[in-house]
């Protein structure tokens, strides 16, 4: 073999080898896919009005989305499109005490609804490494996540159960290992 061959193929195990040990795999976590389905391009919007919410209608008296006419009542908006095609994945997530994720990312928003216990969670953009702390009944949405790699841990004592849907383009992986950001002390 060539000494031009050995540097290239030792240059590419070293390549390979630093991807690997520069993840951050999870650990104290069960995963299952209860499935995933291929929707055709759709644009579908909804705005109806919302039984009456205090919190909901508290946010509607500070400019977020009343509307005049309704009689106090808050006006409830949503809209999703896809084009040409989307994936849409659905999967229970437990995580016993001390669980984590590893950093990842995702190739578009997770809806992350804790069904049990407490989660929390934390961005690799946030130089302060606040928490997230989301509770059972509480969700969390992974907006930007192909832009910067998150973390979701259990602190507890008890176990946590999530359920998460993915949206993500047809085919595509549903996770994406990443390295530590270092901006956590953990």
């Amino acid at each position: 073999m060539s000494r031009k061959r050995m540097l290239v193929g030792a240059a590419l195990a070293a390549a390979i080898s630093g991807a690997v040990v520069s993840a951050t795999p999870g650990s104290g976590s069960q995963s299952t896919v209860l499935g995933r389905g291929r929707f055709e391009a759709f644009d579908v919007s909804r705005r109806v009005i919302a039984p009456k919410d205090n919190e909901s209608d508290a946010q509607a008296v500070r400019g977020k989305g009343k509307e005049s006419g309704h009689r106090d009542r808050t006006i409830w908006k949503v809209e999703a499109e896809a084009e040409p095609a989307l994936d849409i994945a659905t999967q229970m997530i437990t995580f016993e005490p001390g669980g984590q994720s590893g950093w990842h990312t995702h190739p578009g928003p997770v809806f992350i609804a804790v069904i049990e216990g407490t989660m929390t969670f934390y961005e690799s953009d946030d130089p302060d490494c606040e928490p997230i702390v989301r509770h059972a009944g509480e969700g969390f949405v992974d907006g930007q996540t192909d832009r910067h790699s998150h973390i979701a841990r259990n602190e507890t004592a008890l176990p946590a159960r999530n359920l998460v849907t993915y949206f993500a383009p047809p085919g595509a992986p549903l996770r994406n290992d990443a390295p530590d950001p270092g901006n956590c002390p953990f």
